[in-house]
């Protein structure tokens, strides 16, 4: 098997799990008991107005996908989302401050300090249709706050690392 054909199947392996976890829960039914049982324990647990909140699953950074589920104030899960994919990404704006990017996004795949520019870059892995590793970036400034964004080629992915693939 090819290195990239190899690499897709993983990557196919592990949406494959999640896909599986995911059928097994039901918003307005499922309890933060039974997502804790069926993905594990969260990353991060974010508390949200009105009482609700909210798990983060990281499949960063090997894989593409990272899960925020809420969890409303009645104890059942209200919202399963894959947050990683360009409609998110195009929530982020300068100015917006680490924290509310991790909320949104959730743990970074790299952080990468730029000392001599004062600023750290945030890369999160996600997959372009149909299926093609990206990264998207997030520039902090020294107050950590968003000066700017950009997406590109995964770097680090097999099909873009240049060379003959095998």
């Amino acid at each position: 098997m090819g290195l990239v054909s190899g690499f897709l199947a993983l990557l196919g392996t592990l949406a494959g799990c999640d896909q599986k976890r995911i059928e097994k829960l039901e918003e307005g039914v499922s309890t933060e008991a039974d997502v804790v049982a069926t993905f594990g324990k969260p990353e991060a647990v974010w508390d949200d107005p009105g009482g609700a909140r909210t798990l983060e699953y990281n499949r960063n950074p090997s894989g593409h996908q990272n899960y925020m589920i809420t969890i409303g104030p009645d104890g059942k899960m209200s919202a399963l989302r894959q947050v990683l994919n360009p409609n998110t990404f195009e929530q982020v704006k300068p100015g917006m401050t680490m924290e509310q990017v991790r909320r949104m996004l959730g743990k970074p795949a790299k952080r990468t300090p730029y000392a001599l520019k004062k600023e750290e870059a945030w890369d999160w892995r996600y997959m372009q249709a149909p299926s093609t590793s990206m990264m998207f970036t997030v520039w902090f400034n020294p107050d950590m706050r968003v000066l700017r964004t950009s997406s590109g080629p995964d770097p680090e992915a097999p099909e873009n690392r240049g060379g003959p693939s095998r």
